[in-house]
């Protein structure tokens, strides 16, 4: 079977930056669900398309095809006091850029913390970066109505967040940046 639409894929990748170096490996395959809905950036989507079982594809992204360009204003530097305790570089946080209650809240990680003050990113840690991917396909299925109407892959390598999971409770709380 080929990838189409509404077909699941299976694969493993091996994710590197410009220069050859690697920053992540798929240590078990990964699925989406191919056809445009937002499960994996789109040329990548395009280049998995028609492909079957077997096959290997390497590409490159630009930041603008990826996680974006680095974007400074992202950047907050807050008050120690205004953050809980205890507080660890790499440690991330929801919140709203700017206290903008109308904005889409992202996720900011600790980058520094130094003189009473911490230093917080909002920008993924691989934006401004060009990528190179190197995905291998391994399984390619038809799609469940479900999975179609939910927009991404349930069972074994895919999501499963429709209950509460409340085991990253821990790991990012809600805050007003200034």
């Amino acid at each position: 079977m080929q990838v189409a639409m509404n077909t699941v894929v299976t694969m493993t990748y091996e994710l590197k930056d410009a220069d050859g170096v690697v920053l992540e490996t798929s240590d078990q395959p990964v699925a989406y669900l191919h056809g445009g809905y937002d499960n994996i950036f789109p040329k990548v989507e395009e280049a998995m398309h028609g492909k079957n079982i077997g096959d290997t594809i390497e590409i490159a992204l630009e930041p603008t095809d990826a996680f974006g360009e680095y974007d400074a204003t992202l950047v907050k530097i807050e008050p120690r006091a205004a953050l809980p305790e205890p507080l660890e570089i790499g440690m991330q946080f929801e919140g709203s850029p700017d206290g903008d209650e109308n904005a889409e809240d992202r996720v900011f990680t600790v980058t520094d913390i130094a003189d009473g003050k911490v230093v917080l990113d909002g920008n993924h840690p691989l934006a401004g970066i060009s990528l190179r991917f190197a995905l291998n396909v391994i399984e390619v299925r038809v799609a469940s109505a479900e999975e179609v109407a939910h927009g991404h892959v349930h069972g074994p390598h895919g999501h499963h967040h429709h209950h509460d999971d409340d085991d990253d409770s821990d790991q990012f709380r809600s805050i007003q940046l200034q």
